[in-house]
């Protein structure tokens, strides 16, 4: 008997994934996908693509590769997205969170160094919408999960109850990759709601956009990393250095220090509980600059941005 799965395994495996997916797009947030204005261009950015999330992309594979070093500009916010959440900690605490796992997962293939020092190559990401999530319905939901967990495991996919459909938050971010001679070599318009079956509620206003930043760096990171578009489902495995990241440990470059370490195992227990995720993520703390200030700090951008820095 030969081990080559048949076709109609195949067949049958696809079909599955399909309508795992379409299950899951059932009960979650909608996000708009649009044109900020926060890109230095979209010419040559995609149509819009995805089922669990939407985005549009743009990569230079060739030009990619000849990148060796990497520096991350503080992400910001333009100031309708700013005005969605109410305390400027909160806001603080979703961007840093994009940031640091972005120089986590492009520490696998550049050399991160720190904002303002000469690289190849310079990114800079701004958060254009942002859903807050309704503390209210998340506590609840956390209530229900936590009592189902004690009689069906809450780590099996789609038998343990799912999250009231109610509430949940979203994230929408443009980000891109320019080099040293100002070229845009990636560019991404991203948008992605919680769902009931995926994202575990968190009690606080940005428990669903803390979680999702995360989701944006990986997907905007295997762009960046691969040269190429990064596929719906990613089953690749964190390596050494992203799991010792992860788990609050030093990360491989000191610029990413820049951005703190990850609140490790407690954080995993406080998400598992449905804590708000400030109580374990100690992220430093960086004021959004003055409305007065804007116009110096949104210099040639079509849309004004508050800068977390």
């Amino acid at each position: 008997m030969s081990g080559k799965p048949s076709a109609n395994y195949i067949y049958k495996f696809k079909i599955s994934i399909l309508a795992s997916i379409s299950y899951i797009t059932i009960g979650c947030t909608t996000m708009p996908l649009h044109e900020a204005g926060t890109l230095s261009s979209y010419d040559n950015i995609g149509p819009a693509e995805g089922k669990l999330f939407k985005q549009r992309v743009y990569v230079d594979g060739d030009g990619l590769s000849r990148m060796k070093t990497v520096s991350i500009i503080p992400t910001t916010y333009t100031i309708d997205a700013a005005s969605h959440i109410t305390l400027e900690a909160d806001r603080s605490l979703v961007s840093n969170a994009l940031d640091r796992a972005l120089c986590i997962a492009l520490s696998e293939r550049y050399q991160m160094v720190p904002n303002g020092q000469p690289v190849d190559l310079t990114i800079r990401s701004v958060i254009t919408d942002i859903t807050p999530t309704d503390k209210a319905m998340a506590g609840l939901a956390t209530v229900i999960s936590t009592g189902s967990s004690f009689i069906i495991p809450g780590d099996i996919p789609f038998l343990s109850v799912p999250r009231l459909p109610i509430g949940l938050g979203g994230l929408s971010v443009e980000a891109e990759a320019i080099d040293h001679t100002a070229a845009q070599r990636a560019a991404i318009v991203w948008a992605r709601g919680a769902n009931s079956f995926q994202n575990k509620p968190r009690y606080s206003e940005v428990g669903d956009a803390y979680t999702l930043s995360t989701k944006f760096a990986g997907d905007f990171s295997q762009i960046l990393i691969t040269g190429k578009k990064a596929a719906a489902i990613d089953l690749s495995l964190p390596s050494k250095v992203q799991m010792q990241s992860w788990l609050g440990g030093k990360p491989k470059y000191p610029a990413c220090e820049y951005f703190g370490r990850a609140p490790g195992l407690p954080g995993m227990i406080a998400g598992r509980l449905g804590l708000p995720p400030q109580w374990t993520d100690e992220s430093p703390y960086i004021p959004i600059a003055e409305n007065s200030d804007q116009e110096n700090l949104a210099n040639a951008r079509s849309t004004k941005v508050l800068v977390t820095q």
